[in-house]
């Protein structure tokens, strides 16, 4: 990264500010929900570290006032840029009551918050991509000007629900951007293993719409092309595929022992293409941020994460009587 691109692509000082920023949010409270899970205080955790460049990148090239969002498990940096806060994501991970994704009833990661545009996802890897051509069917109907964007790994980009959703929206030129986010493993499966072909977005030509595969590591790149891509929904000219490549610095969740598929080098390797060192070390090379402000940034940061989750651990679970709700149908 050298040179202020971001001013080339429209960004302000202030913007690429408060990308860093959310990326760094994204990350301290991921990392203090390893810390709370091997407490013993959460049960689950399911990872973004390493790919908040790319969810942050994307989520900033949308219209957070018209676009809507169908987030994979791990995008806490794409619901944070679309208004969910570090409570709400504590209060998830803590499963309590005021859980704005489930009240409590789904683990974490299952992003969900109707004010925000940010619609709720599924176990089942993939599910979402349907859904996300859906909403832009119906906006496309309606004559309403947005854009739904969907985010995936790259393992579900060899699920049946992939390829429908993909078809359907090139047939019908819908406005949406699917987004593989491509960490390199299918749980323990290596990117080599799962494709045929040599990028995952090689696979958009059969589909009609352009694919392309850049830098999961730096969110200028990835706002770019997203950027393109909503614009080409927009005026008319149907979805595309991007794939960013980045990879996944922790095991697949708190359940997983990565060392049983992965070398220890290749991660320590990993590391130093991380996200928030490389982008920091680009806004310091810019003039944008120095060592003060860095400091004044994760302090602020860190006031954020320990306020919510001395708010989540304190706050109520659910009644217990209340647990049947939304399941069954009231007489």
């Amino acid at each position: 990264m050298t040179g202020n691109r971001h001013h080339a692509l429209g960004l302000s000082d202030e913007n690429v500010l408060e990308m860093y920023e959310t990326m760094l949010l994204a990350r301290r409270i991921d990392e203090r929900m390893w810390l709370l899970n091997r407490a013993g205080k959460i049960p689950f955790v399911i990872s973004c570290q390493g790919q908040e460049a790319a969810q942050v990148g994307a989520a900033f090239a949308l219209d957070k006032e018209k676009d809507y969002v169908l987030p994979y498990y791990r995008d806490m940096g794409v619901v944070l840029t679309f208004g969910m806060t570090p409570k709400d994501l504590m209060l998830s991970g803590f499963a309590k009551a005021e859980d704005p994704n489930s009240g409590g009833r789904q683990m974490p990661g299952h992003f969900g918050q109707k004010r925000n545009r940010i619609v709720t996802g599924s176990s089942p890897v993939t599910t979402q991509v349907p859904h996300a051509v859906g909403v832009a069917l119906a906006g496309k109907m309606e004559r309403k000007d947005l854009v739904t964007f969907v985010t995936f790994g790259e393992g579900s980009s060899n699920q049946g629900d992939f390829h429908e959703g993909a078809n359907f929206a090139g047939v019908h030129k819908l406005p949406v951007i699917f987004m593989c986010e491509n960490n390199q493993y299918a749980i323990s499966v290596p990117i080599e293993k799962q494709l045929g072909c040599e990028k995952v977005s090689d696979r958009a030509i059969g589909y009609g719409m352009p694919g392309f595969t850049v830098d999961g590591n730096d969110p200028l790149e990835v706002y770019k092309v997203v950027k393109e891509a909503a614009d080409r929904g927009r005026r008319g000219a149907g979805p595309s595929l991007i794939e960013t490549i980045s990879y996944r610095l922790t095991p697949h969740s708190s359940d997983d022992d990565d060392r049983s598929y992965r070398a220890p080098d290749e991660v320590a390797k990993a590391k130093t293409k991380d996200p928030i060192i490389t982008f920091g070390a680009y806004l310091k090379e810019t003039g944008v941020m120095d060592d003060e402000l860095e400091k004044e940034i994760n302090d602020r940061v860190m006031k954020q994460v320990n306020e919510a989750t001395d708010y989540a651990e304190n706050a109520p679970y659910a009644a217990p009587e209340h647990a049947l709700n939304y399941v069954y149908a009231d007489k």
